[in-house]
């Protein structure tokens, strides 16, 4: 435990970082899923708007700093690529 006046604020700050991160990450963990999940059902004919939010989440995080840009950019890239291929079918 801290001892110190500034090693116990330092603390703080690190808990309401992390939790900014975690809360961060787990929108566009599940944005990414949703994808996915509908991606993987039969009826998979509107996936636009959900390629949208995933693609906002990835972004928003990158901004952030939650994740590089060059992964944000990637996942967009592949999750992009992967609705294009089902929507040509």
């Amino acid at each position: 435990m801290a001892n110190i006046k500034s090693a116990e604020k330092a603390n703080r700050q690190r808990v309401k970082r992390t939790a900014r991160n975690v809360s961060q990450t787990t929108a566009m963990r599940s944005a990414i899923k949703k994808l996915r999940a509908a991606m993987g059902s039969k009826g998979n004919k509107d996936l636009a708007p959900l390629l949208k939010s995933a693609v906002q989440a990835i972004d928003k995080a990158a901004s952030k700093g939650v994740i590089k840009k060059g992964t944000a950019s990637r996942s967009v890239s592949r999750l992009t690529v992967a609705v294009a291929g089902l929507s040509a079918k």
